[in-house]
């Protein structure tokens, strides 16, 4: 079952964060993931959810998006991400 990627982020360095965003999408392909969402205009419809930059990304299975996110080339780049921005992840299997 394809398993997804959600992420809330709040950029706090966009010029060190645009160097995140052009390391990710190798390294997310290397795994079989995809953006499904990168960014753009949300428009919250329940509750009181302020959400920053939403990205969502889509990975063949759990096993897939957990290697990814483990994975040393993107240990690199959390250091990154880590230093420009701050936010909130999680992984939800799909159907």
């Amino acid at each position: 079952m394809p398993a997804y990627v959600i992420v809330d982020v709040n950029i706090t360095d966009p010029s060190r964060y645009e160097d995140y965003k052009k390391l990710t999408p190798g390294i997310v392909g290397s795994y079989g993931g995809k953006f499904i969402v990168r960014g753009g205009p949300t428009e919250v419809l329940e509750g009181d959810w302020k959400p920053g930059r939403v990205v969502v990304l889509e990975f063949p299975d759990m096993e897939k998006a957990k290697a990814w996110y483990d994975s040393p080339e993107y240990t690199e780049a959390k250091k990154i991400r880590f230093e420009a921005s701050t936010g909130k992840m999680i992984l939800v299997e799909g159907f």
